[in-house]
């Protein structure tokens, strides 16, 4: 039996039930995805940046720690184009009017995507300054 409150339920019932949750969160973060990726061009670019990025970053001699700070410094790129994409998206759908409050919240989101971009273009910057 499971503690914290799970009173009669097997360890079992609790792994089959935290596998679909699991599997629900995959099947939701890929139409998320899938939606970002047809709709926003700019998740296209950033994606091609971060493939030639990492392509690069394998090529180079570079040592582990700088390799995954690359790598992920690129994720994070992405994720706040994603971040970007929701912001945008709620943004118009609550209102099609134009509203101070919503300009300054998609270019928040805009901002964010750019010093991302910018953490990871320093990050190449000084890996290859030295």
């Amino acid at each position: 039996m499971i503690g914290w409150g799970m009173e009669g339920v097997t360890m079992r019932d609790w792994l089959v039930a935290e596998g679909r949750r699991f599997w629900n969160t995959v099947i939701w973060s890929w139409a998320g995805w899938r939606a970002s990726w047809a709709s926003e061009k700019t998740l296209r670019q950033w994606s091609l940046a971060n493939l030639l990025s990492a392509g690069l970053a394998f090529a180079l001699p570079l040592t582990p720690g700088e390799r995954a700070l690359i790598l992920a410094l690129g994720l994070m790129v992405l994720v706040a184009e994603l971040l970007n994409t929701a912001i945008e998206e709620t943004v118009d759908y609550i209102s099609t009017a134009r509203d101070p409050r919503a300009m300054r919240a998609k270019d928040a989101g805009s901002a964010a995507v750019a010093v991302a971009a910018l953490a990871a273009g320093l990050a190449w910057l000084v890996i290859l300054i030295g």
